[in-house]
């Protein structure tokens, strides 16, 4: 059975369709792409890619799918962002495929917005869910920054716990708010932190604005042993942020959390905030990181846009991130192993207390060794946590590191 968009447009969605919806396929959620600029060189990605014009992308031949959500309906002060897609493809698909095998990248086009924002909601989990499980990985291109609680649902369909990392200028919490009906743009973290059953285990935020947020969500920040990183930090030493995205396994990226002169294309756009190179390097990172599982990038609004300014630097934001999920290294500490160097730290204190680290010969990156509690469940003993070389001269010099200190909390 194919499900096909209605003359408006809108992507219905009837209980019928949710009873039956295992019988669907992927494809069934999305409308083509139009065709592309007849004059693309050969080595354009546009040329590269496996689209979905005529016909859809064999998944089999498929290691990571971007698409489009056409859904701005919880937008707050950002109406027209589900417009970005669509305006983004010209821009993306004239970058030249670097030394990754663009063959192997597919773009299954668009889901138009649901007759509610449920609906919209149901088919994204449904579709993120499903390239997981076959092993591909998503790119989402918002849309509005709530369809991230869809993204996190994909992960209870796959059974996955959720280390979300988000990019982001704000929290996006609503703190006069318990409990949202529906989570807007600048609320859905709180349909994620109170959802049940709970995937979440972390929650990490880079780049977030001391003015946007307020005292109260940032204890609530440290109450809950998340992971939170303010502009200021994240630009002072960008390095130090590869180990808190390599700590994720979801990315949500917020284009406010990019500086208007560089991205004037959203409502909600500041004069300060990372610069487009940053966002690049950061989109990289999480590239390369083996453990990620799907990435989201929201609210950018062409409405806004100047020259196409927003839209080229997020095309190169993907160009990026793409680049290194394709340089990805299987280099996580398993066992022993001769490309790894162990090194031993001991903590001050009462008794003393032995941290163990592991450094990859090949990438250089580092990790870190977790004790569980001692009423741990599991058969494993660790858990390991990525971590960076200024947390090992940390604990070399006597002094627990942060990122010990939070994960350990969040096994107990």
């Amino acid at each position: 059975m194919s499900l096909k968009p209605e003359a408006t447009g809108a992507f219905v969605f009837s209980h019928w369709l949710r009873y039956f919806s295992l019988r669907m396929s992927v494809a069934d959620f999305f409308s083509p792409v139009s065709s592309p600029d007849a004059d693309l060189h050969p080595a354009q990605l546009g040329a590269r890619i496996q689209s979905h014009q005529r016909s859809f992308p064999d998944l089999e031949k498929v290691s990571l799918a971007l698409f489009g959500v056409e859904e701005d309906r919880q937008a707050v002060s950002n109406e027209g962002c589900a417009g970005g897609m669509e305006a983004l493809r010209p821009h993306l698909y004239r970058l030249f495929e670097g030394t990754f095998d663009a063959s192997k990248v597919a773009d299954l086009g668009t889901i138009k917005q649901g007759a509610t924002v449920e609906d919209t909601y149901f088919a994204v989990k449904t579709v993120v869910s499903e390239l997981i499980k076959q092993d591909i990985m998503p790119v989402i291109i918002g849309g509005s920054n709530d369809l991230a609680f869809a993204q996190y649902l994909a992960y209870g369909l796959a059974e996955q716990k959720v280390e979300m990392v988000a990019v982001d200028s704000r929290f996006d919490l609503d703190e006069m708010e318990v409990e949202v009906a529906k989570p807007s743009s600048d609320s859905y973290l709180n349909k994620i932190i109170l959802h049940e059953p709970n995937w979440l285990f972390n929650y990490s935020n880079l780049a977030y604005q001391s003015y946007f947020v307020t005292q109260n969500s940032l204890r609530l920040m440290d109450k809950m042993y998340f992971d939170v990183h303010r502009l200021g930090q994240v630009t002072e030493d960008l390095q130090e942020t590869e180990p808190v995205i390599r700590n994720g396994n979801m990315l949500s990226f917020d284009i406010s959390a990019i500086r208007s002169p560089d991205a004037p294309g959203n409502g909600n756009a500041s004069p300060n905030g990372l610069y487009g190179e940053q966002a690049c390097h950061l989109c990289r990172y999480a590239g390369i990181n083996g453990r990620l599982l799907s990435a989201g990038f929201y609210e950018f609004n062409p409405a806004y846009d100047r020259n196409g300014q927003t839209a080229g630097l997020l095309a190169q934001m993907i160009w990026y991130f793409i680049d290194g999920f394709f340089a990805r290294q299987a280099d996580y500490p398993f066992g022993t192993h001769p490309d790894f160097t162990k090194y031993r730290a001991f903590l001050e204190g009462e008794g003393g207390h032995e941290v163990i680290f592991y450094k990859s010969n090949r990438s250089g990156r580092w990790w870190m060794q977790i004790p569980y509690p001692e009423n741990h469940s599991k058969n494993d003993r660790f858990h390991l946590v990525p971590c960076s070389y200024k947390d090992y001269q940390q604990a070399s010099n006597g002094e627990m590191p942060d990122r010990w200190w939070k994960t350990y909390q969040k096994l107990v």
